[in-house]
């Protein structure tokens, strides 16, 4: 790779947006001395929990995204069940003989 390349690679890879927030004073104490124990500045220490918070935060919902649609496909399938096919008529038919039914 190119000195050129990779100074583009840098320039692209700038951070260019801000995210502000207001917070009390023990919150700011809180997040300053968890930071300090992570050996970590302020804003990175931020930036790491805000990312897996909303990482946790995406991936819970399409859990939970996926889980209705899994419901909604059983219970539609309770509803509105296919006909039996082929095979289905022939084992039952094999079951009726073997129960005498």
């Amino acid at each position: 790779m190119s000195h050129n390349q990779i100074l583009q690679i840098r320039r692209q890879s700038r951070k260019q947006e801000r995210l502000e927030a207001r917070l009390t004073r023990d919150q700011k104490r809180l997040i300053e001395r968890a930071a300090q124990i992570r050996g970590t500045s302020v804003t990175d220490f931020v930036l790491a929990s805000a990312r897996r918070a909303a990482t946790e935060t995406i991936e819970e919902f399409q859990r939970l995204r996926l889980r209705d649609e899994a419901r909604e496909v059983f219970v539609n399938a309770l509803l509105n069940p296919p006909a039996p096919n082929a095979p289905a008529r022939a084992a039952a038919q094999r079951y009726k003989e073997r129960m005498g039914l």
